[in-house]
């Protein structure tokens, strides 16, 4: 039932820095798990961070880690994931997504509504 709309993606000269947000509708924010997954052309869906559902830190991947801030506001059912030090790798379509688990780790099969994805381009 949940309503997830990506925003935020663009083109951007790798080393710079993007702010991506995901506006979450149709049920409480704070009792989901949120995650942004991303996808290149002919690649598979690839976890990149996520916050667990009550309390408990954010958690990356490790191509993300360092780079990567997730963060949400639940005043504003926002999620938002800050990219810093992008690289052209990082060029893919970025999804958010949320999930009814308590602990749903970084496998896309525990995240059951998805958004309709913001591209993400960098280039060198």
């Amino acid at each position: 039932q949940v309503q997830l709309v990506e925003s935020g993606g663009g083109l951007v000269q790798a080393g710079g820095s993007l702010r991506l947000s995901c506006a979450e509708s149709g049920i409480t924010f704070s009792r989901y798990a949120m995650g942004w997954f991303r996808q290149a052309p002919g690649k598979e869906r690839e976890f990149v961070a996520a916050i667990r559902w009550s309390a408990g830190s954010p958690y990356y991947a490790d191509s993300a880690k360092g780079r990567f801030t997730i963060s949400r506001d639940n005043a504003k059912n926002t999620v938002y994931l800050q990219m810093n030090s992008l690289k052209p790798e990082d060029t893919a379509v970025y999804y958010c997504a949320a999930s009814s688990l308590k602990e749903p780790g970084s496998s896309y099969e525990n995240f059951g509504s998805w958004g309709q994805g913001t591209q993400v381009t960098v280039f060198s």
